[in-house]
């Protein structure tokens, strides 16, 4: 097999992980071409009735990629991760975000193994991409 027999199986490859049934239930996938790394993140769907609502915080500049589990759309200007510490911390873009809902997941493509703000974009399914502001820590207030 030809490498450029590889690259045009690239496209089958990205497909079938969008042809793949019930989302909820997958974690984030991994994928290594060519000693680059794109992380795809499923998007696990809000809950109907919300328990509690979030407190944003000041959050770190950088995020772990091996931390993130999940992610929730919270609009589309931002993102919220799920971590495995249960932690959770939002991802606000520098400009709408559309796009992200279109697939329910999205890819990151992070330089090292931080997802950094300022430097590293999420990249809609579609196309699109949207670059990383900042990032806010999430603390829960319950509702009374």
């Amino acid at each position: 097999m030809t490498s450029g027999t590889i690259w045009n199986l690239l496209p089958l490859l990205f497909g079938l992980f969008g042809a793949q049934p019930g989302a909820v239930g997958q974690s984030v996938t991994r994928l290594v071409v060519q000693e680059e790394v794109i992380l795809r993140v499923p998007i696990q769907p809000q809950p109907l009735i919300p328990e509690f609502d979030w407190v944003e915080k000041k959050g770190p500049k950088c995020v772990p990629v091996a931390a993130i589990r999940r992610a929730l759309l919270s609009g589309s200007e931002q993102v919220d991760f799920i971590l495995v510490s249960r932690e959770r911390v939002r991802a606000q873009f520098d400009e709408n975000c559309t796009g992200l809902d279109f697939y329910r997941g999205f890819y990151l493509q992070p330089q090292d193994e931080r997802l950094c703000a300022h430097r590293d974009a999420v990249y809609s399914r579609i196309g699109g991409s949207c670059t990383i502001e900042r990032f806010k820590q999430l603390v829960p207030k319950f509702r009374r």
